[in-house]
């Protein structure tokens, strides 16, 4: 028999504590719509804990939930003394609570589906400092207007929590030193452990954890679920990573400490189960939902693409590689480090082309826009922060499309605010905005959609083997757009061509660069190619039909009519069935499939075999050691 929304049972317990406080006990329950989570809270004394369920199998079992405020601060600007404000979470008590739910459906601006489901039951449990009633302390007469609220959202994809410190009338500010959120897994549980956001993936029990992982984490219970924790809604706070607390027990950590003033949300965090690993992936827009909506009044500017970058900062080749862009379907060409400068110096300056280049970036622009082909411009931080607003007003004097900001790091709460005020006035200059380097999405896209892509991934910079590849769509994608940089022709890749041609279908990004570590020059006609041509970067639809982190992936994605599927594989060869039924819809379909031949006498050993197949039809791939193949059906007249 289904659970109710909330299920509330009161025991009441007088408590003598220091500041003579009443403390309740309680416990509460709220399901997802399904009924599939389960999350029961509780409050024993002064401890604030929870449990989650997922399937009726235990996800988290007595995890802690809370906040640390450093007392020290609120002394000295209060003038309340310390033994009367103690430890932020242990004075609090549970003075009422209220439930809610939401559905609808929204439309993004652009992304991985045309529609974005949002529907879930909603918990708020309203807490208040305890203080002796009627005890005044100086002048400091609001103390039990004091208040905070935990805000939980239960999804048929996850769960997520958030801390939200309301407004109060004595007009409070809060110096946050730590989040208490903890998560206590089931024994046997394993975690994909990445420590920092371009690193590796090491799969591992989780006592063997060194240091803190990046988010989002993805965990193998020994129960066969498969669970994502992840952040959404960092919004001019600190960035969390987590760490290992005890043998089965993982906690949020903050970076650094942060001062907000009230009213304040803190991000959520994000539990996100299923039975498969590809559950997860199809259920990342979670991520957004947790976000707030565009209010941007103009939005025209956005348009996602592709793009390929100039690395040889020269008249000829710049050019050179706009023709080719023109040629091969691709909107964008980006200018990239060395223009104006060596980007890791501080006497470097972004409002101007340096002196020893032989080009001017409005000629560029200029013969850039008659070709259809739109201009990115790179810049280092250090060129931003020395000064933001006159580089952004020279961009757009130039007629500059976007910004690629560049060695990023964000973490504490002032770089993560310095470079989200950047992207609010890149709105203002209307210019499109790819972050790289040390920073990981949380779904502020939604709100801010001009930002169409960031790097925070161990891509083809690093040249990453095929086990990370097949890793990333269950880890670091769940978050969002990644800039991964695909490559074709370079010899430092250690994949096939064929899973090369698959990765801007399995990977998402609105803003794909293509051709990383390639030059016009390699291009030798290759046929397959023309699938790079064609393809898009943002889709009405998208579907993970097969596989799991480490093995292999088969991602499929429409536009319009058309459904493009990428298959990826690991260091060891396999064969892969595919049932066209999990996508296509009735009729016929002419499909082009694209895998690897090592008997080709050809450069790329890439097969290219034309078919005509229906909803249902069924064939098997072999795919080849760190291959892959590509695929597009379009429907018969």
């Amino acid at each position: 028999m289904m659970r109710s929304l909330l299920t509330v049972l009161l025991q009441v317990a007088v408590v003598v504590c220091a500041v003579a406080r009443v403390q309740v006990q309680q416990t509460s329950t709220l399901e997802s719509p399904d009924g599939r989570y389960v999350f029961t809270f509780t409050q024993r004394g002064s401890q604030m804990l929870y449990d989650l369920s997922f399937n009726n199998k235990v996800i988290v079992e007595k995890g802690e939930l809370g906040v640390d405020v450093d007392n020290a601060l609120l002394e000295s600007a209060m003038g309340i003394p310390r033994d009367l404000f103690p430890n932020w979470s242990e004075s609090l008590v549970l003075k009422t609570q209220e439930t809610s739910r939401h559905s609808d459906r929204w439309t993004p601006l652009y992304g991985e589906n045309a529609k974005i489901q949002d529907r879930y039951n909603q918990l708020t449990l309203h807490f208040q400092t305890a203080f002796v009633e009627g005890e005044l302390v100086g002048s400091y007469d609001k103390r039990r207007d004091y208040r905070f609220d935990i805000e939980v959202r239960a999804y048929n994809e996850g769960l997520a929590l958030r801390y939200v410190f309301p407004e109060n009338d004595n007009g409070l500010f809060l110096h946050i030193v730590g989040d208490r959120t903890s998560m206590r897994f089931p024994t046997g549980t394993r975690a994909f452990y990445e420590e920092w956001a371009q690193g590796p993936y090491h799969l591992a029990p989780l006592k063997e954890w060194p240091r803190r992982s990046e988010r989002p984490l993805l965990l193998h219970q020994a129960n066969g679920i498969f669970t994502a924790l992840a952040e959404a809604g960092l919004v001019d706070f600190v960035r969390g990573k987590i760490e290992l607390k005890a043998e089965n027990e993982l906690q949020w950590k903050l970076y650094s400490s942060a001062d907000v003033i009230l009213p304040f949300r803190m991000p959520w965090r994000v539990i996100m189960c299923g039975e498969a690993a590809t559950d997860l992936v199809n259920h990342k827009d979670l991520i957004l939902n947790l976000n707030e909506p565009c209010t941007m009044d103009d939005t025209s500017f956005i348009r996602p693409g592709k793009a390929i970058r100039a690395t040889r900062l020269n008249r000829a080749d710049i050019y050179s590689v706009i023709d080719f862009a023109s040629q091969h379907h691709i909107d964008y060409v980006e200018i990239d480090h060395g223009w104006y400068g060596p980007e890791t110096a501080m006497a470097s300056d972004a409002t101007k082309v340096s002196a020893d280049m032989d080009f001017d970036i409005p000629q560029i622009v200029e013969y850039a826009r008659q070709r259809g082909i739109g201009i990115w411009l790179y810049v280092n931080q250090r060129a931003m922060y020395k000064d933001q607003i006159a580089v952004l007003r020279q961009m757009k004097a130039w007629g500059v499309v976007g910004l690629k900001i560049g060695f990023v790091q964000v973490g504490n709460q002032m770089w993560t605010t310095w470079l989200h005020n950047i992207i609010r006035a890149c709105a203002r200059y209307k210019l499109m905005v790819d972050i790289h380097d040390e920073y990981r999405p949380t779904g502020v896209s939604r709100t801010y959609p001009h930002l169409l892509t960031q790097e925070g991934i161990r891509g083809n910079e690093e040249m990453p083997d095929a086990d990370h590849n097949v890793t990333l769509p269950f880890t670091r994608f769940l978050a969002g757009a990644a800039d991964y940089t695909p490559c074709y022709f370079t010899s430092r890749k250690k994949t096939t061509y064929a899973h090369q041609l698959a990765l801007p279908v399995v990977y998402y990004s609105p803003l794909q660069f293509l051709y990383w570590y390639d030059s016009p020059s390699d291009y030798h006609g290759e046929d397959e190619l023309r699938f790079w041509d064609e393809v898009p970067t943002v889709w009405d639809e998208s579907i993970a039909i097969d596989g799991s982190p480490g093995t292999y992936i088969v991602q499929a994605r429409r536009k319009g009519d058309d459904w493009y599927v990428g298959v990826l594989n690991t260091n060891a060869a396999r064969n892969v069935i595919i049932t066209t039924g999990d996508f296509l819809q009735r009729g016929a379909y002419t499909m082009e499939l694209y895998t690897d031949d090592p008997t080709l006498a050809t450069r790329t050993c890439v097969h290219k075999e034309t078919l005509v197949v229906r909803a249902g039809h069924e064939f098997t791939i072999h795919l080849q050691p760190s291959g892959g193949a590509a695929m597009r059906f379009t429907p018969k007249p």
